[in-house]
């Protein structure tokens, strides 16, 4: 009997998140906000404990839709802090550094090594995210990079993993896999109708919620990936060269 895992079409593209998922974070995210909320106030409706749970459950989605939660609305508001949190961000960067989840980038050529296309995705803005490839030196190792300016709506949207497969000339979206930390991430691949969403856990999120959303596999991190896509035979037969 043909099931319909025996029936999934070979995986064309792999669309993945940035921070937690490919990029170490190490709470940098969370500082920032803290320093763009402080620097212009965004948050002061609410108690800090109250904001930072917030950022914590959004993790993954554009900084302005954050933002404009904590600000009540006042779009004006969450845009200064959202150019607050972009600085706020390449400071820290300035300072720590920024460093790949330990094998992230030798994930990203074995996918690639398999006939894949690889598209990064993230909620912060272009600057930001040209930064952190440049800090990584990624600007060759992927296709393409993507943030939610590029696309129209960020995550849990579908718009980034769709605006991938267009730029990418995929053939359909069940030829589309993407992987991700948070929950964000996992809505974002399920409302876009791709073939296989996976999360994984050195980022925000944890397995029962990211399972919850969605997520047809779970893995400890991103150099588990390639063989979860094996193990269901949804690798090319024949790489692209």
């Amino acid at each position: 009997m043909t099931t319909q895992l025996d029936a999934a079409p070979a995986l064309e593209l792999i669309v993945l998140d940035m921070a937690g998922t490919t990029v170490r974070d190490d709470g940098v995210v969370e500082t920032a906000f803290q320093r763009a909320a402080e620097r212009t106030g965004v948050a002061d409706r609410m108690p800090w404990d109250d904001a930072l749970a917030h950022v914590r459950a959004t993790m993954g989605q554009s900084k302005i839709d954050v933002f404009t939660h904590l600000a009540g609305g006042d779009r004006e508001a969450a845009e200064r802090a959202t150019a607050a949190f972009e600085g706020a961000y390449a400071e820290i960067v300035a300072e720590q550094g920024v460093t790949e989840i330990p094998g992230a980038a030798d994930a990203i050529q074995g996918l690639k090594d398999a006939g894949l296309r690889v598209v990064l995705t993230t909620g912060f803005a272009p600057v930001t995210r040209d930064a952190l490839l440049d800090g990584l030196g990624w600007r060759e190792l992927v296709d393409l990079a993507l943030s939610p300016a590029d696309a129209g709506r960020g995550r849990p949207a579908p718009d980034l993993v769709l605006t991938a497969l267009l730029r990418m000339q995929t053939s359909s979206v069940a030829a589309v896999a993407v992987a991700g930390d948070t929950v964000s991430d996992v809505e974002s691949g399920r409302r876009a109708g791709v073939g296989l969403v996976a999360g994984v856990l050195t980022g925000a999120h944890e397995s029962a919620a990211l399972r919850l959303a969605g997520a047809d596999v779970v893995l400890d991190d991103v150099t588990q990936l390639r063989s979860a896509l094996s193990e269901r035979g949804l690798l090319p037969l024949v790489p692209s060269v």
